[in-house]
């Protein structure tokens, strides 16, 4: 049986909501992990169904480590999301990384410490893999959308995820330079693994808006700049959902990069063992391979 393409779309800072959806209507949604960010935002686009979060809630409530990135994974699951692409701020660790170039990530380095990272618990034990963090049938799709609309893009890029919400001193911008990242946000992480861990194909196009604090000519971050540059890239970031559509059309299939197949064999704990309460909490978003 052949599922129903869903574009899901994550909108990260000045990214509240998409314009131009058919029939779109806010419908709240409540998760086995509790509520999301904010109501989601579901509509058409050239025929095509789309779901869209603001992942820190309209009027930017939530903080990088605040966000409810579980729920968040999992309300997309449960709107049937197919393809999930998360828009994200961040700044540059490259002089050839401008601001206002997006970065079409394929590599994350994770240096969040706060956050539930995971939707297995004591009980239902499992290890999925991130070796490729990101799909990369999608992500050659945003790639595409984007140049499509004019964006300078940049395919490939390792993320540093970083916990916040202060950004980096010069120190630790120096540090992950010398580690060859591209880009610094921080809220990357543990996005990817949760949808990786509930089968869905994910990409993420990172905006930058800021040249981090490495820059001769940019001693610190400056939060008004920021936003400012964030804002004027959440028009490009409509722009590029608004492509998706046409390069994603037609029925989902099995990704062929192993995303909705990513629990084979991942999870350890045996049948007899596994706590019947963390289960029936997973079941919407790992109901594929609990079912029985």
């Amino acid at each position: 049986m052949t599922a129903e393409r869903v574009i899901g779309v994550i909108g990260g800072s000045g990214v509240y909501d998409i314009a131009g959806l058919e029939g779109a209507t806010w419908q709240a949604v409540e998760t086995t992990f509790g509520a999301p960010s904010d109501e989601l935002l579901v509509g058409y686009y050239d025929g095509v169904k789309m779901v869209f979060l603001p992942r820190h809630g309209r009027g930017h409530r939530f903080t990088p480590t605040s966000v409810p990135y579980r729920a968040n994974i999992a309300a997309m699951k449960m709107m049937g999301v197919t393809d999930l692409v998360a828009v994200s701020a961040v700044g540059s660790l490259r002089e050839d990384y401008a601001p206002g170039d997006f970065v079409v990530v394929d590599q994350y380095i994770d240096r969040t410490f706060a956050r539930a990272k995971s939707f297995f618990d004591t009980g239902l034990v499992g290890h999925v893999s991130v070796a490729h963090p990101t799909c990369a049938r999608l992500s050659a799709l945003c790639a595409e959308a984007a140049r499509k609309i004019g964006v300078t893009v940049h395919a490939g890029g390792t993320y540093v995820a970083m916990e916040g919400p202060q950004f980096s001193t010069q120190a630790e911008s120096e540090l992950y330079r010398s580690w060859h990242a591209d880009v610094i946000g921080m809220t990357g992480m543990p996005e990817a693994k949760l949808a990786r861990e509930a089968e869905m194909c994910y990409a993420c196009v990172a905006m930058v808006t800021d040249f981090d604090c490495w820059h001769p000519d940019h001693d610190a971050v400056d939060v008004a700049q920021v936003v400012a540059t964030a804002i004027a890239n959440a028009d490009k970031a409509r722009n590029l959902v608004a492509a998706l559509p046409a390069l994603l059309k037609g029925p989902a299939e099995t990704c062929a990069k192993g995303c909705t197949h990513a629990l084979d064999g991942a999870i350890m704990t045996a049948p007899a063992k596994r706590d019947p309460e963390v289960i029936a909490r997973l079941m919407p978003v790992m109901g594929r391979v609990l079912k029985g």
